[in-house]
């Protein structure tokens, strides 16, 4: 065979075979996300984005830290395209670690408040969690609450009950505390909590809700989807301690109640990249959004759609309207204070 002969043939060979190839590339439509929340909280919203658009959801779920290490580990290798967290201080520490990218997007501009997002756009905001005061409705009077200052009064001493300050949520809490306050303010507050707790720190937010309904404290503090989780359960022993207790909404003359968020953010290397914005914007939508507060009992980040029947019962609250992403800013401050101050 000629030389000539062989390149007259093989080269339109070799385009078809390009374009094979290019198609196939593109008919992979998929999105990896890497998400710290539980499979069954977040499953069936991506279940409903690939029935929606055809673009399969592959997810790897792990505890917060080890997804950040594996995102920083595999660099530019990473099959990731989403990072999906629990609280501002993760996506600020993710931001921080270089494993994030900036996004911008009308579609979540317009849907999640600034309030909820990073002012950069390397994460937004997907729910929205408050982490109020739950009092026993046998033993305390809405009359005898009012702020989170006042719970380092010395008539709580022996009577509040919290988790620990391994803690992002409650690191974020003191974060949000020094924002408003300043670390001498907040480092009193503290020493003064810490004095009144009934007991060492230890469990989750439900150990510390069912500690209230047992007696053993009469308050705690606690995020709401918590207390929704047991109100709404099929263990009737969840139930009944929901039942014994109730939430306060504190600082509604000041600074309002502390709110978090889960949220996600675009990885730096991501190789679907079009596909996860798709995806985010998809999570901020309507729809997803009316999930969130249906089935896990938090408000949604999107102010126009409304709360559950659960969360509603609990009446409307002033939300503290610091940006989130100082609660990430100062969650260093935040520990070294809490460990000053004998908070275990």
């Amino acid at each position: 065979m000629s030389a000539r002969f062989k390149r007259t043939v093989l080269l339109p060979l070799f385009c078809l075979l390009s374009g094979a190839i290019a198609t196939l590339a593109l008919a992979a439509d998929e999105v990896n996300i890497y998400s710290a929340r539980k499979e069954d909280l977040i499953k069936p919203l991506l279940d409903d984005f690939s029935k929606q658009t055809g673009i399969t959801v592959n997810l790897v779920t792990d505890k917060e830290e080890t997804l950040l290490q594996r995102l920083q580990s595999e660099g530019a290798n990473t099959p990731a395209d989403l990072m999906l967290t629990t609280d501002a201080g993760r996506l600020a520490a993710a931001k921080k670690a270089g494993v994030l990218q900036a996004l911008k997007s009308e579609t979540l501009a317009a849907k999640i408040p600034a309030a909820y997002r990073d002012p950069e756009g390397y994460w937004y905001g997907l729910s929205v969690r408050a982490r109020p005061i739950i009092y026993a409705k046998d033993r305390v009077q809405p009359a005898d609450l009012s702020t989170y200052d006042a719970l380092a009064d010395a008539k709580w001493k022996g009577k509040v009950c919290v988790r620990s300050s391994d803690s992002i949520y409650n690191q974020s809490l003191v974060a949000g505390m020094i924002s408003h306050h300043g670390e001498a303010k907040t480092e009193a507050w503290v020493k003064g909590l810490v004095a009144n707790f009934a007991r060492p720190p230890k469990g989750g937010d439900r150990d510390q809700i069912k500690a209230v309904a047992a007696g053993e404290c009469d308050v705690a503090l606690a995020n709401t989807y918590y207390l929704g989780g047991m109100s709404n359960s099929s263990d009737d022993a969840e139930k009944q301690a929901a039942a014994k207790v109730a939430v306060f909404w504190p600082d509604a003359k000041t600074t309002g109640v502390h709110v978090n968020v889960s949220g996600a953010g675009i990885t730096a290397h991501a190789r679907n990249r079009d596909h996860a914005i798709k995806l985010l914007e998809f999570m901020a939508g309507d729809a997803a959004q009316r999930w969130y507060a249906e089935t896990n009992n938090e408000y949604p980040v999107n102010p126009a759609i409304p709360p559950s029947a659960t969360l509603k019962a609990w009446g409307e609250f002033k939300a503290d309207t610091l940006n989130v992403a100082k609660l990430g800013e100062l969650n260093a401050a935040a520990v070294q204070l809490m460990d000053r101050a004998g908070w275990k």
